[in-house]
């Protein structure tokens, strides 16, 4: 394990959490209170903790959480009604749904009815198409934390090879785009590729988003690879197998205290800079 960096999410997530303290402080001397709204509806156990981890995230910063928890039974006008409420809402800075919604809702339509200014978690097709540009204010949040990861690790990306395994709207597609705005050369692959292990063991960059736990083997990484796990399954697993990947790659983030940490604090930053941007409005 000689010369590994294992990529601690925990200390990245403190230092942008201490750069935010001194703004919520600056927002406060002008009267203005930052504050995301979350909304979950039903009573998924892992959504109202990750709920609850983001609203207590938020009170040691000192940025307001309003949380509204809905019936499992609302219809999807009955939400979109509660997110146009919060976008009229001047106190309101941010809002997040929280995903997965349950079935019968159409979860897309919800997202869509975030305000742009609002969308501080990156997930309206407005946002997505910013990000695309690069002119996005809020890009997705794990694809923004593993930016973030990169460059406070000041690990080089662009020239090099990504190979991003997994295709969803707010993880592999917005990571990937990111990826190749910083002039890397980016595969985007997902659990159908053929010749899966062979094109993962092409990558400089390997960014393993599949939701699948241990999917990513070691077998597949190359000599020196950067690797970072957007994952995370029942009992503290990642979507890479951790101990085989880390005997070949040069970095590598944990799950936990990887890319998680990051993620909720990109979230509140996301929230700040709403904030922020209402000053300047």
């Amino acid at each position: 394990m000689e010369n590994k960096v294992v990529l601690n999410g925990t200390v990245v997530a403190d230092r942008m959490k201490e750069q935010l303290q001194e703004r919520v402080a600056k927002l406060s001397a002008q009267g203005i209170l930052p504050c995301l709204a979350t909304i979950l509806v039903g009573d998924d156990p892992s959504s109202e903790t990750y709920v609850r981890m983001k609203g207590n995230a938020c009170k040691r910063l000192g940025i307001d959480s309003r949380r509204i928890h809905l019936e499992a039974a609302t219809t999807t006008e009955e939400l979109i009604a509660v997110i146009e409420q919060l976008n009229a809402d001047e106190q309101v800075h941010g809002i997040l749904l929280q995903h997965p919604v349950p079935s019968h809702i159409d979860e897309r339509a919800a997202f869509e009815a975030i305000a742009i200014s609002k969308d501080v978690d990156g997930v309206t097709t407005l946002g997505f198409a910013q990000n695309a540009f690069g002119l996005a204010n809020f890009p997705s949040c794990t694809p923004a934390a593993i930016i973030a990861i990169l460059d406070d690790y000041e690990l080089p990306i662009e020239g090099k090879h990504a190979v991003v395994v997994g295709r969803s709207p707010i993880l592999g597609k917005p990571v990937s785009l990111m990826l190749l705005n910083r002039n890397a050369t980016v595969t985007i692959c997902h659990s159908k590729t053929e010749g899966l292990a062979n094109i993962v063991g092409q990558g400089d960059i390997v960014v393993a988003a599949v939701g699948r736990p241990k999917f990513i083997q070691g077998s597949w990484i190359k000599e020196g690879a950067v690797v970072l796990d957007a994952g995370y399954n029942p009992g503290n697993v990642g979507d890479v197998d951790y101990e085989a990947c880390l005997t070949r790659a040069s970095a590598i983030t944990p799950v936990p205290a990887g890319v998680g940490p990051v993620t909720i604090a990109t979230l509140l930053k996301h929230t700040v800079d709403a904030a922020e941007l209402t000053v300047r409005a």
